[in-house]
């Protein structure tokens, strides 16, 4: 059997791989989101979820505005830290020290492909994510790059799913 179908259907079409940049209250934190789909043109919206019980989400709920970073493949060892650590436990912003920069007041990661500054605008309970329905208030091209994808994640064992 072709190794494709082994794969639940959701699996099969690879997925690209964000990161969340949120702030509240003086407070900051990054995560990892891999559901993300664009679902109007105009005006330009996404819905993004993010999983519940975490830093992120108190912080998108109390400041509805976040940046969505678009992750490349060299950034893949960015994912134990962002998607396996809590922001509850650890400081991330403080552990990106030399990874970061500034975009419209947010601390974002340099080198991503593209930066898209959204703002959330209606939620949606989606089992363990809430989901957003976001507006894009501003985006920014940073550079050409191969993008990181789920299945980059799975080839290098950061991910089994």
């Amino acid at each position: 059997m072709m190794k494709s179908l082994r794969k639940k259907p959701w699996n099969r079409v690879d997925q690209p791989v964000y990161s969340i940049a949120s702030k509240a209250g003086g407070q900051a934190n990054m995560n990892i989101c891999s559901y993300v789909t664009p679902v109007s043109m105009k005006p330009k919206q996404f819905i993004v979820a993010i999983y519940k019980n975490t830093l992120t989400l108190e912080l998108v709920r109390k400041n509805p505005e976040f940046i969505l970073q678009y992750l490349t493949r060299d950034q893949h060892r960015l994912i134990t830290l962002l998607g396996k650590k809590s922001g509850y436990s650890i400081d991330k912003i403080q552990r990106l020290k030399n990874k970061v920069e500034s975009f419209n007041d947010f601390v974002v990661l340099k080198d991503c492909l593209a930066y898209v500054h959204l703002k959330a605008v209606a939620w949606l309970d989606g089992g363990d994510h809430w989901c957003a329905l976001c507006n894009v208030i501003a985006y920014k091209n940073i550079q050409e790059a191969v993008p990181l994808t789920l299945d980059y994640l799975r080839d290098k064992k950061i991910i089994s799913a």
